[in-house]
């Protein structure tokens, strides 16, 4: 069902023999199951059906160019709504996973740190110099990366810092404490958005970001986080900063335009018919 006589239905756009053939240019035999799950997904939230199909193929599409499942329950990449636009995010196992296929860690990890469990922060290192927990309450989180090349750090923030965090870089998170209101991810997951954060920003500050396609795609999920996906680049509405364009969506993935409803079938490709942070930008 359209929304309007001129707007066409996410299905019918998903139904377009260049989305598919794009899809399968991507995921080979998988094309067919994530297309699948792409509508399973949207159908079961009533905030990603009322977004813009254009903007929820755009941010599949990420997903999809990354090789990630968008299945919420696995964790590693999600489509989330917000302001009538699908978002692209990445949770930390999905950060973990593109930085693995990489082959340059040998570990990277986050979680909570218990009361006691870091006695100290060497100034000069940043080495946390750990100590034994005196409780089970959480007072940070920490982030660890190993390389192969036998290069180690570690990042850690408190959970008044991140806290702060969320309250500057979401406006959504900021809300929820003006309205007393819980509908950020901050205020109902915070623990998972503390493992991200802390990874994000030590893989952001220290982990190995080149041209090569395995290293690019870290470099891309980077950028892509939290983001609607324009023809114009990476659009960051949560926080609504002025970002500059990073990379044209167009650039990235070559999927179809979504606005282009002719019969793809009757006409030779040419190059008019394709379309195809960064620490602290939308954590």
């Amino acid at each position: 069902m359209k929304t309007t006589q001129d707007e066409p239905t996410l299905q019918d756009i998903l139904n377009r023999a260049k989305v598919k053939q794009r899809f399968e240019e991507l995921l080979d035999r998988s094309a067919p199951s994530f297309i699948s799950s792409i509508l399973t997904i949207v159908r079961g939230n009533p905030k990603l059906q009322a977004c813009s199909p254009n903007s929820i193929l755009a941010a599949a599409g990420i997903a999809a160019a990354l090789k990630l499942p968008i299945n919420p329950s696995l964790g590693f990449a999600f489509l989330v709504p917000y302001k009538g636009q699908a978002t692209f995010q990445i949770g930390a196992k999905g950060f973990i996973q593109l930085a693995m296929r990489s082959g340059q860690y040998r570990t990277l990890n986050s979680g909570a740190v218990r009361e006691g469990q870091i006695a100290d922060i060497d100034f000069e290192t940043g080495e946390v110099i750990r100590g034994e927990k005196i409780s089970d309450e959480i007072v940070g989180y920490i982030a660890y990366m190993e390389l192969l090349n036998g290069f180690k750090k570690s990042l850690y923030m408190t959970v008044d810092e991140l806290l702060a965090h969320a309250e500057k870089y979401s406006q959504s998170y900021a809300y929820d404490l003006k309205s007393g209101r819980k509908s950020s991810v901050w205020s109902t997951n915070f623990d998972a958005m503390a493992k991200k954060t802390v990874l994000k920003r030590l893989l952001n500050n220290f982990g190995i970001i080149s041209i090569d396609q395995q290293s690019a795609d870290l470099a891309t999920a980077l950028q892509a986080d939290q983001a609607v996906i324009t023809d114009d680049g990476y659009r960051y509405i949560d926080n609504e900063r002025g970002e500059e364009k990073i990379v044209p969506f167009n650039d990235v993935l070559g999927l179809p335009n979504p606005d282009d409803d002719s019969d793809d079938d009757d006409k030779p490709d040419s190059p008019d018919d394709d379309i195809d942070n960064t620490e602290d930008k939308h954590d």
